[in-house]
């Protein structure tokens, strides 16, 4: 097995046990990609033809709606995913784009070599449906913050659930993800200061 991949590997056994023979196969399948700071891993009206799982670095997905504006939805670091499901499973144009915001290496895996992999390692299909069942409860729950919480609250579930995102991501990324001016949150942030 390459060094590179011990991280994808120790990840996915956290959840199913995998045979020497069965980390073989794993691997043989995995295409590692290195992408250098600012380059894109998918581009808006792209088809997503990998499943990206972050083994070092940090990215951002985000959507360019029609009038040019910029939307963060996610970010990733890593033992993370970056990837649009939607587009990677349906086989279709991307909504999304997923940039690197540092030097970031990926492990990926086409929707061909998942679908072989499922039927050769009996718990990987077991461990893509709870991942995927993740995904929806998170975006799920995103949704019902972003509607029912004030920018403050927000900010601070954001903290509080991504601690680590607090000094990797810079503070303007950091406002569009919670949809509200850098300015408003640089206040926020000055408020809870004077707070303690």
């Amino acid at each position: 097995m390459k060094d590179e991949l011990k991280p994808f590997i120790i990840h996915i056994q956290k959840n199913i046990q995998l045979s020497k023979k069965e980390i073989l196969l794993l691997t043989t399948k995995i295409k590692v990609r290195n992408y250098l700071k600012g380059q894109y891993i998918l581009q808006q009206g792209d088809p997503c033809k990998y499943l990206n799982f972050v083994l070092s670095g940090t990215t951002k997905t985000y959507h360019i709606d029609n009038d040019g504006n910029e939307h963060i939805f996610r970010f990733a670091i890593e033992n993370w995913w970056a990837t649009d499901l939607p587009s990677f499973i349906n086989n279709n144009t991307s909504n999304t784009n997923i940039q690197c915001l540092k030097d970031t290496k990926v492990a990926q895996i086409s929707l061909e070599n998942l679908d072989t992999l499922f039927k050769e390692i009996s718990g990987l299909e077991h461990f893509f449906r709870v991942l995927f069942q993740k995904v929806s409860i998170t975006l799920e729950k995103r949704i019902i913050n972003s509607l029912s919480y004030s920018a403050k609250e927000k900010y601070l579930l954001f903290r509080e659930e991504y601690p680590e995102f607090e000094q990797r991501i810079p503070q303007y990324m950091i406002a569009s993800y919670l949809g509200i001016s850098k300015q408003y949150l640089s206040e926020i942030r000055n408020q809870l200061i004077f707070e303690k």
